[in-house]
């Protein structure tokens, strides 16, 4: 008996210990991470398929329609092991067998459950990350990161592991241009370049770091880059495409703040909550313009479950860009369901969405302030300037003009009121003086009008009746409706008489009227001439109710009788210039010049208007102007109006100053959207953060109906802390790839599961804590990249390495790079010489809005001039006003986010950079600048041309051929070549 006993413990102390030898199976990693990737999207929530639930141990054991799923201990009973084993589960891609033999030890060990629950998101798998997703991780710190070495040590023991190294340095003359292109987003001078290749001393590089980290030209070239994340527009898009006409100011606060070295976490709260956290601070304010900057639906449908519909399509927008700028997360394809790649529950979502639900977007004003005294002066100053340049060659063509009609001696009317708008708007014969609506003004003896502007004056001084209208106008184009030339009407614009240009019919001038009263078709020819030059217009209005027309003297159309003629009353009326009847709206107003204009209290005769109509007009035309001027003072007025403009852009901007930024509301209660559905309602949502990013502190503690101020606080605070591992992550992955023109991780929007793992870890984990040390200077961290061995490689290729590593993923030289479309526009006007330094302010328009039907559209127009010429950073981004040169160079569209550009090759690009008209301009205004730089030097001119556009001087060979060139075909001829070269538009 005793012997039976031992012989019995020695065999179970030998199969335990047989069993003990096989390695355990861990539930938790491998059997629910198996069952949550494989089975769980049919067989788990509130209706699974067949009734079957295996997320709990309970849904298991009970199973479905075909029974008990498993049977602990029994394999061959177990219905799970069955469908597997045939084949038939999962019924589109049966399991493979690594993971069958493991689901088999499983159930042949007992089934034993772990946790219950399982957690699809707890452990990453071969077809989603988890929680233990390595973005998701605090900050891997292995090692200290110095400026001098860290970074090339960490990416020479991934090259070493490939049997490469670093490429040789590269020259001088190639670091400068890199390096400024990075930095600055312009060419460096040939000034610079020289004295850069002078400079013998050790910190010579780190000086020319430094000069252009302190140049303001740095904030304009970084926020280009934001701007793109931000998908920042200056109009609505969508259908209706509204400008936003003060959208500006949050580009130029980026430009600011970026230059300012703003530590990156306040930048950051800033833009989330800068009104909530510094609500008396303008600035702060504007920063909320982050926020509201994309496109947006001002199409309001007449159903509620529509509206609702695109108020969360609108919110699925701003989580989108909060989760993707900031985090690195795409927390919007969360919005309908769980996340399908990344530890993201659509209750994180829509705690997100709750969090910004009060976010609205509109027009803020700001505090007024004085313009600085500096800037009026140096305007004041300018304009005193362009008049000495002026005035004299404006007096010299007014002369002649009045020489050339001394002949006719026909006696002229005398006018009731009449308005020269040669300095002002004031009535020269009485007291009916103007006064200037919106952006009207004077200006070279005409009167402005925008298409947005007019002028009113005061009231009738007595009651007229039988009244002539007589103007000399110019139209901006042919193709605009509707819009008033000169009005009489009551004071509340009820009743009116109006010449009015394309009303009714396009391209035909018409008497307008209250309701169309006094109104009929004059039967006139369409104007084709008024848009090149003025056309005296006349409209008679008789006592008897008769009306008559009269272009440039002559009959236009035919007279018609309207009626009884309208009394206007004296206190009661009013002229009106520019807008055919009050109040000022849509299809009222025009566009164009009027030189001057003219009411009499009676009809006027035939006679008399064609002698009226054969007066001289004092306005003066600018090509006229210009080519009364010589080269000198053609170039010096270029140069004060360019400054002007810009001056005059700033001064307004303070005056009266707005911004389009977040107008807060107060939420209702968010919910839980069943599959997205705003009629679905789930349980609430209160804000609170991403419980997989921060599981210990995601919750915000606040109520579901809380304020709206305390969510976007509460968020502002959460993402940018240092707690928040991948805020400080996802920022250095940027700048990296912006540096060297791919990330440590290739998608930056995205560092979950589709983004993949990052090609050197630990490099980003240790700038990422080196930036929060550097408390979060953005410029400490430029520094550390383009002070790195690896940024000063050579770019040239080697054949070895290329076979290991096409892409330069390691890093083994720096990759050459082709100039973003903004950059060739400016690099073409630097080297032109025509760069307008000009720093914010409004935005130019290189296209030319007009609304039709209710819609706003853009033009696209060949602009010329100072103004025009400024750091393709202030064009003004309308979704619908395209610049054919900058869209193809993969300009990005402002309707998305752009975290990386494209960068395509295709013949369009050779041809519009060969052929378009900015090109043309820029090549002759090149070869203008060599010529007034090195007068008859050809050979001088043509290095001088090397220089500006391709950092480096011509070869022997190179200036041997250029030579022959220039003097076959010329010189703007071989600009324009130059701007085509390769060696312009690419940077090693």
């Amino acid at each position: 008996m005793r012997a039976w006993l031992l012989l019995t413990l020695v065999f179970s102390l030998g199969v335990s210990r047989a069993h003990a030898a096989e390695p355990a199976i861990d539930f938790d990693r491998q059997i629910a991470t198996l069952l949550a990737s494989r089975c769980l999207d049919c067989h788990s929530g509130a209706e699974p398929k067949g009734k079957l639930d295996l997320s709990t141990a309970a849904g298991a054991l009970r199973g479905g329609e075909s029974g008990p799923a498993i049977v602990p201990g029994k394999l061959t009973d177990s219905q799970l092991w069955e469908r597997i084993a045939a084949g038939d589960m999962p019924p589109k891609k049966p399991l493979p067998e690594k993971e069958k033999e493991l689901l088999k030890a499983w159930l042949t060990a007992g089934g034993k459950w772990g946790s219950d629950p399982i957690d699809p998101y707890r452990f990453s798998t071969t077809a989603r990350a988890g929680q233990d997703w390595w973005s998701l991780q605090p900050l891997r710190v292995a090692r200290e990161l110095s400026r001098e070495s860290a970074i090339d040590a960490m990416l020479q023991q991934k090259l070493k592991e490939q049997q490469l190294d670093f490429s040789s340095a590269a020259d001088r003359r190639t670091l400068i241009r890199r390096l400024s292109f990075d930095l600055a987003g312009l060419p460096p001078t040939p000034e610079e370049i020289e004295s850069f290749t002078k400079d013998d001393s050790p910190q010579a590089y780190e000086k020319l770091v430094q000069r252009l980290l302190d140049s303001p030209h740095y904030g304009e070239r970084w926020a280009r880059h934001w701007l793109d994340v931000a998908h920042f527009g200056e109009s609505d898009g969508f259908e209706f495409d509204k400008m936003r006409p003060n959208a500006w100011r949050y580009r130029d606060w980026v430009i600011d703040s970026l230059n300012r070295d703003m530590p990156y976490d306040e930048f950051a709260k800033l833009q989330i909550a800068g009104d909530v956290l510094r609500p008396s601070d303008p600035q702060a304010v504007i920063a909320t313009g982050f926020l509201v900057g994309g496109a947006f639906d001002s199409l309001l449908p007449a159903g509620d479950a529509m509206r609702q519909i695109m108020r969360q399509d609108e919110l699925e927008d701003i989580v989108g860009l909060v989760g993707q700028s900031f985090l690195g997360l795409t927390v919007h394809c969360a919005r309908c369901h769980d996340h399908k790649f990344d530890p993201i529950r659509a209750a994180d979502y829509y705690n997100l969405a709750a969090s910004l639900a009060g976010v609205r977007r509109g027009e803020r004003s700001l505090p007024a302030n004085p313009p600085p005294s500096e800037l009026l002066e140096r305007q004041q100053k300018l304009v005193k300037q362009l008049k000495g340049l002026e005035e004299p060659a404006r007096t010299t063509i007014l002369a002649k003009r009045k020489q050339a009609i001394e002949s006719n001696n026909a006696k002229l009317p005398e006018p009731f009121a009449a308005w020269e708008f040669d300095e002002d708007v004031k009535d020269s014969q009485g007291q009916l003086h103007g006064q200037l609506q919106g952006k009207a003004r004077v200006e070279n003896g005409a009167l402005v009008l925008d298409g947005a502007s007019y002028v009113t004056t005061s009231p009738l001084p007595r009651r007229i009746k039988e009244k002539t209208f007589e103007v000399w106008v110019k139209l901006a184009n042919l193709q605009q409706r509707g819009g008033g030339v000169m009005t009489l009407q009551t004071l509340d614009g009820s009743i009116f008489d109006s010449l009015v240009y394309a009303e009714r019919n396009a391209g035909h001038w018409l008497a307008g009227s209250n309701f169309f009263q006094r109104t009929k078709d004059l039967q006139g020819t369409a104007e084709t001439e008024a848009d090149k030059q003025f056309v005296h217009i006349a409209l008679v209005y008789h006592g008897d109710g008769r009306i008559a027309a009269y272009r440039n003297g002559q009959p236009y159309g035919s007279e018609y009788p309207s009626g009884a003629a309208v009394s206007f009353d004296a206190d009661k009326s009013q002229i009106v210039f520019g807008l055919r009847h009050g109040p000022a709206g849509e299809g009222k107003l025009l566009k164009g010049l009027i030189d001057r204009a003219r009411l009499y209290a009676r009809a006027l005769t035939p006679d008399e208007i064609a002698a009226s109509a054969g007066v001289a007009s004092s306005y003066v035309a600018e090509a006229e102007l210009v080519a009364q001027l010589s080269a000198d003072q053609q170039k010096q007025r270029e140069t004060i109006k360019g400054e002007l403009a810009a001056l005059t852009n700033q001064v307004d901007s303070v005056r009266e100053p707005k911004t389009f930024a977040v107008t807060p509301q107060q939420p209702d209660v968010s919910y839980l959207l069943i599959r997205g559905n705003p009629t679905q309602k789930g349980p609430e949502a209160k804000p609170a953060g991403i419980r997989s990013l921060t599981p210990n502190h995601f919750d915000f503690e606040l109520a579901a109906n809380a304020p709206e101020p305390d969510r976007r606080r509460k968020l502002a605070e959460w993402i940018a802390s240092e707690k928040n591992p991948l805020f400080a992550r996802t920022l250095v992955n940027r700048v990296w790839q912006y540096h060297f023109g791919q990330g440590l991780v290739l998608t930056p929007n995205d560092l979950g599961y589709s983004g993949g793992q990052p090609s050197h870890p630990e490099l980003l984990d240790c700038l990422a804590a080196k930036f929060i040390e550097n408390k979060w200077s953005l410029k400490e961290l430029h520094r550390l990249i383009v002070t790195s061995r690896a940024y000063q490689q050579s770019s040239l290729p080697r054949e070895a390495a290329m076979k290991v590593d096409s892409q330069n993923r390691l890093l083994w030289r720096f990759s050459p790079r082709r100039l973003e479309a903004e950059s060739v526009r400016d690099a073409m006007l630097m080297a032109a010489g025509e760069l307008n330094p000009a720093r914010g302010g409004v935005s130019f328009k290189d296209f030319e809005p007009f609304n039709r039907g209710g819609t706003q559209f853009y033009r696209p127009i060949d602009v010329s001039g100072p103004e025009f010429n400024r750091r393709s950073i202030y064009r003004m981004w309308a979704r619908g006003g395209k610049n054919p040169l900058l869209d193809t160079f993969d300009c990005p569209d402002p309707s998305t986010t752009t975290p990386t550009r494209g960068s395509t090759t295709t013949p369009l690009q050779a041809l519009s950079l060969l052929n378009h008209s900015f090109t043309l301009r820029m090549a002759d205004s090149f070869a203008e600048r060599l010529k007034r730089e090195e007068k008859e030097n050809e050979a001088e001119q043509i290095r001088l041309a090397f220089v500006l556009t391709t950092g480096s001087t011509p070869a022997d060979e190179q200036l041997a051929a250029s030579r022959a060139f220039v003097q076959k075909h010329g010189l703007s001829p071989f600009c324009r070549v130059l701007l085509n070269s390769n060696a312009f538009l690419y940077v090693d």
